[in-house]
């Protein structure tokens, strides 16, 4: 099925007063939203919406969310080829390995040393294959916070393939709820739980960010991991805090080598100290405790 993005630029408060109004708007359908730093120095940002139903009812619903907000910007369209991009990227790509985890695609089953976690992951139109640093660094940290602190409750934030809950209820045998704000990446997780058989213990749910009603359920949680990016998860700091148990520990990624200080003040300002940093090809993943 052919998806269609709808974008257009604007500066960076403008975009995220856009972005939290059409998260709303479309709360409902689940569409996917997006806002992309094109240029810092110009304060440039993309927002993007993507659609695979009536093209031109979702314009004129953007167009109404813009008139709301008393802005006008000219929206463009990109039709998207129907390809899997995550099928053709994994092809010819190597097994990982990240402490004693193994990711692998099923051709390279029989790849897997004696005491390694094997997590298989397919491919779907979800981020997180193990190749990328952010998810080698997380799967490296994750296993040291739960040799040591033995959480009882997870949470997988922007879970992506649902590597790294795979991962904490393989290694740590406790419930963990994997939520995204892209359905299809929901889909993918839940299916990727049940090819690795932990399904029982991960529950797949889209939300945006912390607003679902199954955080209040769920939560505290005693480990929350998250490889997003830096500047959603400064915004997410607070909400962290509320959501995380005390001494719980927080697992953070998707972050450049020099966005790493800022990052840890968001959170050093929400009552967490910094634990430790790991580097990999460029990128961070930050261990914080509550």
């Amino acid at each position: 099925m052919t998806q269609t993005r709808l974008h257009f630029t604007s500066g960076k408060i403008e975009a995220e007063r856009i972005f939290a109004a059409l998260e709303l708007a479309f709360e409902e359908e689940g569409l996917p939203i997006a806002v992309l730093e094109v240029d810092e120095d110009r304060d440039i940002h993309e927002v993007s919406l993507y659609t695979d139903g009536d093209v031109d009812a979702v314009e004129a619903r953007v167009k109404d969310v813009l008139t709301g907000l008393a802005l006008s910007k000219p929206i463009e369209r990109e039709a998207l080829p129907d390809i899997d991009w995550v099928a053709r990227s994994l092809e010819g790509l190597k097994p990982v390995r990240a402490g004693r985890f193994f990711v692998h695609g099923a051709h390279d089953r029989r790849k897997r040393h004696s005491g390694e976690l094997a997590i298989e992951i397919e491919a779907g139109l979800a981020f997180g294959t193990g190749h990328h640093g952010t998810t080698s660094g997380c799967l490296e940290m994750l296993e040291k916070v739960v040799r040591r602190e033995h959480p009882r409750n997870a949470l997988d934030l922007g879970t992506g393939s649902a590597v790294l809950a795979i991962a904490v209820a393989k290694l740590a045998h406790i419930p963990v709820l994997a939520t995204d704000i892209d359905p299809v990446a929901v889909k993918v997780a839940a299916a990727n739980a049940r090819l690795n058989h932990v399904k029982a213990s991960i529950e797949t749910v889209t939300a945006p960010g912390f607003h679902h009603p199954i955080f209040g359920k769920r939560a505290p949680f005693d480990l929350i991991v998250a490889n997003i990016l830096a500047r959603p998860l400064m915004r997410l700091a607070p909400q962290m805090a509320r959501h995380i148990s005390l001494g719980g520990s927080i697992v953070l990624s998707g972050i450049l080598e020099r966005q790493r200080d800022p990052v840890i003040s968001a959170y050093v300002g929400q009552n967490f100290r910094h634990v430790r940093t790991l580097h990999r090809e460029g990128w961070v993943t930050i261990h914080l405790k509550h």
